[in-house]
């Protein structure tokens, strides 16, 4: 994120833990860069932004299985809230799939459940802090048995293992899938369904949005070796693969060349 935007984490409900993993207020605090980077998401969030005329929308935003380089910043918007969703909470409150939500941009409004366009029309005129108050309200009730499907906890303990933690390398498809007593094809469908994601690209994922925050920790070969990479030169080719250039290139400014951002349904 570029050091022209503040983000502040807001608190999560103990009630609301289980369908949303965190709620953050972002806000323009200087002049925007002419280019940016999406880094790759593995959540689905639902967004509520506003402009500088004072004109606000919700939107919903699919997981980025990939980095993305953008020109032309767009300087209408000023602030925004961004509820990440947890893993198996997209098909109940959205009508729609994770793995239909992948690189996809929509208006929360334009989802076909109830739940998705009472949110839309409740959230986009509120304040960050009144938001979450609204979410518990409308969620708790209609989530609460989704949360405590089989299939859920299946999911949610899988990623949890597939996952990159600070001293804790990502655990492989096979050893998850013995754990959980399932095959591993009936994890590829519930990451299909319910994170979007294969559960190796999640882990992959996980892995180098680890590696981009702790990249100024330790030498690259110590960090290949703590998130569980054979080798550095592993290392550099799942980095490639998820940012487009080696980790090298990217760190010293050297990135593919920006292409225009693509339009921003207005609803």
């Amino acid at each position: 994120m570029t050091t022209a935007l503040t983000e502040r984490l807001l608190p999560v409900p103990d009630a609301l833990r289980p369908w949303i993993a965190d709620i953050a207020a972002v806000a323009v605090a200087g002049p925007l860069p002419e280019s940016f980077t999406h880094v790759p998401d593995t959540a689905t969030k639902l967004v509520v932004r506003v402009e500088d005329t004072g004109r606000r929308d919700t939107l919903v935003v699919g997981p980025r299985t990939r980095a993305s380089y953008h020109a032309d910043a767009d300087k209408r918007v000023v602030s925004c809230v961004q509820v990440r969703l947890g893993p198996g909470t997209a098909r109940p409150l959205l009508g729609a799939s994770a793995v239909e939500l992948v690189g996809h941009v929509v208006p929360l409004g334009a989802l076909p459940t109830g739940t998705a366009r009472r949110l839309a029309r409740e959230l986009v005129d509120l304040g960050p802090e009144e938001m979450t108050a609204r979410l518990a309200e409308v969620l708790i009730d209609r989530l609460a048995p989704v949360a405590d499907g089989t299939r859920t906890r299946l999911l949610r303990a899988a990623v949890d293992a597939l996952s990159t933690r600070p001293g804790r390398a990502p655990a492989t498809v096979r050893d998850v899938a013995r754990e959980l007593a399932v095959s591993e094809r009936q994890l590829r469908n519930l990451f299909a369904e319910g994170v979007g994601l294969s559960p190796k690209h999640y882990a992959r994922i996980s892995r180098v949005r680890h590696l981009l925050t702790h990249a100024r920790d330790a030498p690259w070969a110590e960090l290949a070796a703590s998130t569980g990479y054979y080798d550095q030169s592993h290392m550099t080719s799942d980095f490639r693969t998820v940012m487009g250039v080696p980790p090298g290139s990217f760190f010293t400014g050297r990135l593919p060349a920006p292409r225009p951002c693509q339009a921003i349904p207005r609803v």
